[in-house]
């Protein structure tokens, strides 16, 4: 009998290490480990999304630091061409300027040869005041061609009704029937007038 309980014992021990040396061990939750190395494998988490927005921002940065240059380029360049311009104006005035003054000294030049002409004329001995008168005439005449050329315009209002904006009063006097009141009875000296713009007022005497 107690060689039998033995035998027996010793069966179910041989047994035993066959089937530990045919089944794995399995872990405690019942999981494989293939099942227990996916989950338990690197965590993705929020790393990977936190760096592609670091680069979109400064991309986007980039872009904008890029615009702002372009925008400045844009600006300097536009003050440059307005100074430009503001300079080339200039200069065109000044040179505008300076070729009417020649134009005007020319004119002015004929004037006074005659002038001249006229003078060393009436200083001769045997001097012929008819002559002398002809010439201070086309002198005259050509003083007046020469301002009507460049739109200077004589003022000369008698007998006009008085004006205060092209006239100056030096006096009054008495109206009658030839001088109504308020009219110019007698012009001191003639005024002039550049277009529209008063180089010198009329200085005249007035009836009242």
């Amino acid at each position: 009998m107690t060689t039998d309980k033995q035998s027996a014992e010793t069966n179910e021990t041989v047994e035993g290490a066959e089937r530990s040396q045919q089944e794995p061990d399995q872990p405690e939750n019942g999981r494989s480990g293939e099942e227990a190395l996916t989950e338990g494998g690197p965590e993705t988490g929020d790393g990977g999304e936190g760096s592609d927005e670091f680069e979109r921002l400064r991309e986007r940065l980039e872009e904008a630091e890029a615009r702002a240059s372009e925008y400045w380029d844009r600006i300097m360049r536009m003050e440059a061409e307005k100074d430009n311009i503001r300079k080339r104006a200039e200069k065109d005035i000044t040179s505008a300027r300076r070729q009417a003054l020649e134009k005007f000294a020319t004119e002015m030049l004929a004037v006074r040869d005659s002038l001249e002409l006229g003078y060393d004329a009436a200083n001769q001995e045997d001097a012929d005041l008819e002559k002398i008168r002809e010439g201070t005439e086309l002198t005259l005449k050509m003083l007046t061609q020469a301002l009507e050329k460049f739109n200077i315009e004589q003022i000369n209002p008698s007998g006009e009704k008085f004006d205060p904006e092209l006239h100056q009063a030096m006096s009054t006097q008495e109206a009658d029937a030839e001088h109504p009141a308020n009219t110019v009875t007698t012009v001191v000296q003639k005024g002039y007038r550049l277009e529209d713009r008063l180089l010198r007022p009329a200085l005249v005497i007035v009836a009242k």
